[in-house]
């Protein structure tokens, strides 16, 4: 009986042993999240590997809403170590987390971006409201004092100084924070826009909300997935269509592609930065905490993509798109990430 006893006890230490040294076992940063800030963490995760002793990371593109999903998971080698955002982290992902035993997490502001409503170059630039943007492209809108489905079918059926073209617009899905970013702007802010409706807000607020936030299924909007280069060809290869995206890639598409003016703003690095152009939203990415100093580098990535060679005005990712934060906002966050600072919701 005793020597069983003594063999089953050697068996659990040596599993678990082996667990422990499989919870040591990755030696890379991995990275989930949002399409829009990922072509900055590729660049970052090139950087960190060129110029420190670790690994490159692996950086994966999963959509905002996916990143937070995977990242709150759990913790342990299986699960990421970081997610990037295109919009703050909501309390409901954080109650996820804690659920799955997340609780240490490190919020990083990056900078900004503008979601932009652009067309090819091969037709006319369009000049666009919040409250024709919301006409065009939600399920229901205001009528005769009710609500009716959108029976637009061209932008110049909302206001005749649009163009005579069929209402077809390219966007992301909703575990796109993206998509998140572009209902609670501009959809939302073209919503309030109709007085029956803003009245409905204080009064309702879900109600209000599953109105303003609710897109069209008709084929006028279609979800074209979390690749917003894809977008990019889809409209090259659709002239008379719009694609909601990221500045940044209309920024490396300038060539071929126009972004529309919203309230009369185009979207522009200094619009965006001072909130003049009505769809600007701030950038982030997330840390967990229970893996620094389990995971190689992690405080080292968070160092090199917080310099001012990196993030700065003049730093390497605004070729890429990147609004920075003003100076004094970087400093704050510089210091608060790298003393692995708990986020405070």
């Amino acid at each position: 009986m005793f020597r069983k006893l003594f063999v089953v006890v050697a068996l659990a230490a040596l599993a678990g042993a082996a667990m422990t040294a499989s919870a040591n076992a990755r030696d890379q940063i991995r990275i989930v999240g949002s399409s829009t800030v990922f072509p900055f963490a590729i660049a970052v995760a090139e950087e960190f590997g060129y110029t420190t002793g670790f690994k490159t990371p692996v950086v994966e593109s999963t959509g905002s809403g996916g990143g937070l999903k995977l990242f709150c998971a759990g913790v342990g080698v299986r699960h990421p170590d970081i997610t990037n955002a295109s919009r703050r982290i909501k309390e409901s992902e954080i109650d996820a987390c804690a659920q799955n035993g997340v609780t240490e997490i490190i919020e990083v502001k990056i900078g900004f971006d503008g979601i932009v409503i652009a067309n090819s170059k091969r037709t006319p630039r369009y000049e666009l409201t919040l409250k024709q943007i919301f006409t065009a492209l939600a399920k229901e809108i205001p009528a005769d004092g009710g609500m009716i489905a959108n029976p637009y079918s061209k932008w110049s059926e909302i206001d005749p100084s649009l163009p005579d073209a069929k209402i077809e617009v390219f966007g992301p899905p909703p575990t796109s924070g993206t998509r998140d970013a572009f209902v609670e702007l501009a959809m939302e802010g073209g919503c309030k826009k109709y007085q029956m409706l803003a009245a409905l807000k204080k009064q309702d607020k879900n109600a209000f909300k599953a109105i303003c936030h609710t897109i069209r299924e008709d084929g006028a909007f279609v979800e074209a997935g979390e690749n917003d280069n894809l977008i990019v060809q889809k409209l090259e290869a659709n002239p008379n269509a719009l694609g909601v995206f990221g500045f940044s890639f209309l920024d490396q598409n300038l060539d071929r592609l126009q972004g529309s003016r919203v309230e009369g703003v185009d979207p522009e690095l200094d619009s965006i930065a001072d909130g003049s152009y009505a769809i600007s939203r701030s950038m982030y990415f997330y840390v967990k905490g229970a893996h620094v100093g389990v995971i190689p580098g992690i405080e080292d990535y968070i160092d090199v993509f917080t310099q001012e060679a990196t993030w700065g005005d003049e730093g390497f990712l605004t070729d890429l798109g990147l609004i920075p934060l003003p100076a004094s906002e970087r400093v704050l966050v510089r210091d608060g990430a790298m003393a692995l600072e708990k986020l405070s919701f």
